[in-house]
């Protein structure tokens, strides 16, 4: 029997396969092999995928998830991920980023090296992988301040190439709260220090009981965007 707990936070075996199921999308993208071993790659995938769809689904309330994330700020310098699953954060996802996150001051820090399967234009990564995860570090600034809040507007400025295989670091902060609306910016670096972003972000803050509710948090419509 699985408990409800490892089904929610995810097992280590869980987040060990998605990691190796990671690897290998990164793998299959970045090499050139014969295609029987593709298809003896394929078939065994299918044959254990059966397996999985045949068991329980699995229970995952998102919502209450992540209304963690707001319950209590991280500590200066600890680790940030908003659920397993998601997909920018969250190590348990196969098909994910799997960035890693901390808080350093009033900055929310996620660091990564992009792989092959996440290549745009070549030996670059592509543009909405990086907006993603602007998105991803800027909710972890909402952690720090305790407000759960939703996208309203993210923009991008691409100021060089994002770099494959190459060790990043994302940066969002806090700039300003006008009623709902909270601005958010954040830059993005290589680790020799050349600032290759920026980004610029408006949140929407909402009433944290909403991620309670038994059909998840509203969305917010156009006009959520007034204050």
């Amino acid at each position: 029997m699985i408990d409800v707990d490892e089904q929610q936070l995810a097992s280590p075996s869980r987040i060990e396969c998605a990691a190796a199921l990671r690897a290998l999308g990164h793998s299959i993208v970045g090499h050139a092999v014969e295609d029987e071993l593709f298809e003896e790659v394929a078939a065994f995938v299918r044959a254990r995928t059966q397996i999985i769809d045949a068991a329980p689904v699995r229970s995952r309330p998102t919502h209450d998830l992540k209304r963690r994330m707001f319950e209590d700020a991280p500590p200066d310098g600890e680790g940030m991920m908003h659920y397993p699953d998601c997909v920018v954060s969250g190590p348990a996802n196969p098909m994910g980023i799997n960035i890693a996150c901390h808080r350093d001051g009033d900055d929310a820090v996620g660091t990564i090296t992009l792989g092959p399967a996440f290549e745009g234009a070549p030996g670059r990564a592509h543009g909405g992988v990086v907006a993603a995860i602007f998105d991803d570090v800027m909710g972890f600034v909402l952690s720090i301040e305790q407000t759960p809040a939703f996208t309203g507007r993210l923009g991008v400025s691409y100021l060089a190439p994002t770099p494959i295989g190459t060790p990043l670091e994302f940066r969002a902060h806090l700039v300003r709260r006008e009623g709902r609306k909270l601005f958010v910016e954040g830059t993005a670096s290589t680790v020799d220090g050349d600032k290759i972003l920026e980004a610029d972000g408006i949140f929407i803050a909402i009433p944290a009981e909403q991620f309670t509710e038994p059909d998840g948090p509203r969305a917010v419509p156009p006009q959520g965007l007034e204050p």
